[in-house]
């Protein structure tokens, strides 16, 4: 079966940097393109990052440009995102996705 994996979540500095991993397993991982998500306290799911199956096709929220990156390793069936420059704002449980399939979440707070 399909399984997400999230981890990396921390407690970080106003920024800080942190970067979060999401181990896939249970399907053709190359074949599929990969997001993050995030949830903050009392808020609804805001996309965050996207990247296309072969990794040369990004994408980001406005809120996170030029901040975060996001990669994938197609052998190691795992994506990243790299965040730097944190800010409070960016505290949330982050979540990866794929089709309808979701991890259980990481938790990053930003707190000095």
């Amino acid at each position: 079966q399909v399984q997400l994996v999230e981890s990396g979540g921390d407690l970080a500095q106003p920024g800080g940097s942190l970067r979060l991993s999401c181990a896939a397993s249970g399907f053709t991982f190359s074949l599929y393109g990969m997001s993050w998500a995030r949830q903050a306290p009392g808020k609804g799911l805001e996309w965050v990052s996207g990247i296309y199956s072969g990794g040369s096709d990004t994408y980001y929220a406005d809120s996170v440009k030029g901040r975060f990156t996001i990669s994938r390793d197609n052998a190691n069936t795992t994506i990243y995102l790299q965040m730097n420059s944190l800010k409070p704002e960016d505290t949330a449980i982050y979540y990866c996705n794929t089709e309808r399939y979701w991890g259980q979440g990481t938790q990053v707070t930003v707190s000095s």
